[in-house]
């Protein structure tokens, strides 16, 4: 079974009650919901709240929605409760959707599920973008991803990798869209490691599966999803829908 989970809080230091916010007459976390259900693979999608306000909002247009504790310190904790609660198998996958990405293509979870098909032994998988606005290559709130040959991650940071050294010569560039899929399995082995140094520094949590030697699959999608960062950004968002 594949389940989308969307992690959801109330509290921001740069856009208090963001889930919240009207994006074109409905609440974001509405949009990303609705997105997530038409997903070709993705049996239920669940919202994972710790806030009251966003647990009313989503039942009130039919979702379904899964309390979790106030003291959770990341999404990836809020995502792995919320798969102990629904009492899910070791190998089912989860799905880690942004809650601020309320446009993004139901095409990128399915893609994001492909890889475990392919590979029985694998854990976990992400999205990549190949960048194509010039502002997001050296912008630290656009996460950028190199991978190996193989296409699994090598580093995330929110600097430019790889740096073109010699001036600009066509190579590619790579921005991390932010979702994940996970076997619950390996989804409570990461939640359980204790924050890694890398982690803290760059403040990705990302970098915590990769400094314990784990491996993440990057999946290359055609598909960019912009997202919802301050107040101002809802008028883009709206944009683009029209």
């Amino acid at each position: 079974m594949s389940i989308a989970v969307i992690p959801s809080r109330f509290g921001s230091s740069r856009f208090e009650g963001k889930p919240l916010a009207l994006v074109g007459g409905k609440p974001m976390i509405q949009r990303v919901y609705e997105q997530a259900t038409k997903a070709r693979h993705i049996s239920k999608v669940v919202v994972a709240t710790d806030d009251d306000r966003i647990f009313d909002a989503v039942e009130a247009f039919g979702g379904q929605a899964v309390m979790t504790a106030k003291e959770l310190k990341s999404g990836t904790d809020r995502v792995a409760q919320t798969a102990e609660i629904l009492g899910l198998g070791e190998d089912d996958i989860i799905i880690n959707v942004q809650g601020d990405q309320p446009l993004f293509d139901p095409v990128c979870l399915d893609e994001l599920v492909a890889p475990f098909s392919e590979d029985p032994d694998l854990g976990m998988s992400t999205l990549a973008y190949r960048i194509t606005n010039q502002r997001e290559l050296t912008d630290p709130k656009d996460v950028k991803v190199c991978f190996d040959r193989n296409g699994f991650a090598l580093y995330f940071s929110r600097s430019r990798i790889p740096f073109p050294r010699d001036g600009e010569t066509g190579v590619a560039t790579y921005k991390h869209l932010g979702f994940y899929a996970y076997k619950k399995g390996f989804l409570d082995t990461i939640a359980a490691l204790p924050v890694s140094e890398l982690e803290d520094i760059e403040k990705l949590e990302q970098l915590r599966v990769l400094e314990y030697g784990h491996r993440i699959k990057v999946v290359v999608t055609g598909h960019d999803s912009p997202e919802v960062d301050l107040p101002e950004d809802i008028l883009r968002i709206e944009k683009l829908l029209a």
